[in-house]
């Protein structure tokens, strides 16, 4: 699904059933009976080969510890913030055999005006996305942070797979560049469909290729017991865990596999964990849901036409976007941006409603006939591919092996094409991203159905925003209803991908209570939305200049 690294880069992510969408049948025999739901449930004296390397792991871990140094020149981090590696077993069930090693980031506890609370390790989603620059959040100018930084130690890390953390590839980084077409149509014809399936099928087999028999072993349950060696590398008993998008989906498999170990707990923009939505279904409801995302953006532009001039309906406004897409189909920006590009840049806006004002006025000021704010956000940049290749690699590997997916062409077709007839916005884009599943040469595990008993596990804190997009709400629901004990703070009628510490008071508030005194809301606290973003747009746009405006205070937000 196409979601998000959240607090920084966007990426790709998941989604809940559509009635109307035909569930995929899990093929026969597909989970290794090491990673079965019932070998992982196991008791003491039934314990699983991956439950005993976890425990032999995470033992000699507590014995190394984490050799703290200069962060490597590659980083791109300050002297303030120091970097080591974690080794983990590739495969937990052999840990004497091959390992990898994790690269790791800190900045120490201020220590000043709070007593330490430990470590506090941070995900931000993907699957793919690094968090080695969390520990730069420790000196940000943002309150609550700052308060968070001289109780906790911030640690970030790079997940298997990403970055310098034994990475992934399935296709040079030059040629996955290029390997999108430049044109992306949002109800595509059955030539360019094989296209399409050709590319995926190709791609898949390049992940097997490039990595062997290796490649079954990047999974979300690795993910998580490799969270459990780092933590007890880093000498803490039980966990301080932030997790957002799908650091919350493996944040809440730690939860199930090793309550004991949890100490906080904040799983911010919920993954919907129901087995059977991972990871097929989740993409599904993931488009529907930007689709209403998308109506937001356009609702927002459209009341401040007298700025951005693009219509004063959601309609109006879309037939504006689509002008431009059908021009820059017809000929493409620089020669590199067509309507992929178009669509991409575009998607953020589902995300995050800080891109609502720049976006307007690129495509106000495109339509005016000044190309150039819209070139600036939405040339690709020729440095990021292999960073980018990296990342859609270890996003492919997770979600393939992390479940069953459907492998015949006729149930994808029919499912989005149903589908895109009501949300053309981002089906089919979201289609091609999860495609390579179809063709996936690994055994697939059955996911984890996760659960914790009353009492096993301390209270864990769920944020979420009712109309986020990337993981729509009703997954943060059923996540606590599988989490027994654990608190919601929901904002209401807002979708940003990623609450924490953002613009919402009252949700910082609550966010900090439980982190630095282990205060947790009720089971279900709710908080109203956030301002919405002002409109901005520079004086001269259509002509190229860029000097901003003061909007008069009838054209401002309530």
């Amino acid at each position: 699904m196409r979601a998000a690294a959240l607090y920084g880069a966007v990426g790709s992510l998941t989604l809940t059933a559509l009635a109307t969408v035909t569930a995929p049948a899990a093929p026969a025999a597909l989970a290794t009976p090491a990673d079965s739901p019932s070998a992982l449930r196991a008791g003491r004296s039934g314990e699983s080969a991956e439950e005993r390397g976890v425990a032999l792991a995470a033992e000699r871990a507590a014995a190394r510890g984490i050799a703290f140094g200069p962060c490597p020149a590659v980083e791109g981090l300050p002297g303030s913030v120091r970097c080591g590696t974690v080794s983990v077993p590739l495969d937990y069930a052999r840990p004497e055999g091959r390992s990898i090693s994790l690269t790791v980031s800190r900045a120490r506890a201020d220590g000043t005006k709070a007593k330490p609370q430990g470590a506090l390790v941070f995900n931000p989603g993907g699957p793919g996305a690094s968090s080695m620059e969390f520990p730069l959040y420790a000196n940000v100018d943002i309150p609550g942070w700052r308060k968070l930084a001289e109780a906790y130690d911030f640690i970030g890390y790079a997940p298997r797979g990403v970055g310098r953390s034994a990475p992934l590839s399935c296709q040079d980084p030059a040629a996955f560049a290029k390997a999108t077409p430049i044109n992306s149509p949002a109800q595509p014809d059955e030539a360019y469909k094989e296209r399409r399936k050709e590319q995926a099928r190709q791609y898949a087999h390049g992940c097997s290729r490039r990595t062997g028999t290796a490649l079954r072993h990047y999974t979300s349950l690795n993910n998580a017991r490799d969270l459990d060696v780092l933590r007890a590398a880093l000498g803490e008993k039980r966990l301080n865990f932030l997790g957002a998008s799908y650091g919350t989906y493996f944040g809440a498999i730690y939860a199930a596999l090793f309550p004991a170990h949890v100490r906080r707990m904040v799983l911010d923009s919920a993954v919907n964990p129901d087995p059977r939505q991972i990871w097929y279904r989740s993409n599904l409801d993931q488009s529907l849901a930007f689709e209403g995302r998308w109506q937001d953006w356009r609702q927002w532009v459209a009341r401040h036409d007298s700025v951005y001039h693009l219509g004063r309906t959601p309609q109006e406004v879309l037939r504006s976007y689509e002008k431009a897409r059908a021009r820059i189909e017809e000929r493409p920006l620089n020669g590199t941006i067509g309507s992929t590009q178009l669509q991409a840049a575009f998607l953020k806006v589902g995300y995050y409603d800080l891109f609502w004002p720049r976006r307007a006025q690129a495509l106000s000021a495109y339509l005016r006939g000044n190309p150039r704010p819209l070139i600036e956000q939405t040339a690709p940049d020729p440095g990021a591919a292999e960073a980018e290749e990296n990342s859609n690699a270890v996003y492919t590997a997770i979600e393939c092996n992390d479940a069953p997916w459907p492998t015949e062409w006729s149930t994808w077709d029919e499912d989005n094409t149903r589908l895109a007839r009501v949300a053309p916005f981002e089906t089919w884009d979201n289609a091609w991203m999860n495609l390579p599943c179809a063709y996936w040469q690994e055994r697939r595990q059955e996911p984890l159905d996760i659960r914790t008993r009353p009492g096993a596990l301390p209270p864990v804190l769920i944020l979420a925003a009712e109309r986020d997009a990337a993981t729509p709400y009703r997954g943060a629901l059923e996540l606590q209803r599988r989490l027994a004990g654990a608190s919601l703070v929901a904002e209401r009628r807002s979708g940003t991908h990623g609450i924490a510490e953002g613009a919402n008071a009252c949700v910082n508030r609550h966010f900090e209570a439980y982190l630095l005194r282990g205060e947790t809301p009720g089971r279900h606290t709710s908080c109203g939305p956030h301002p919405e973003p002002e409109p901005e747009m520079d004086e001269t746009a259509a002509s190229g200049g860029n000097r901003k405006v003061p909007l008069p205070a009838a054209n401002r937000p309530s």
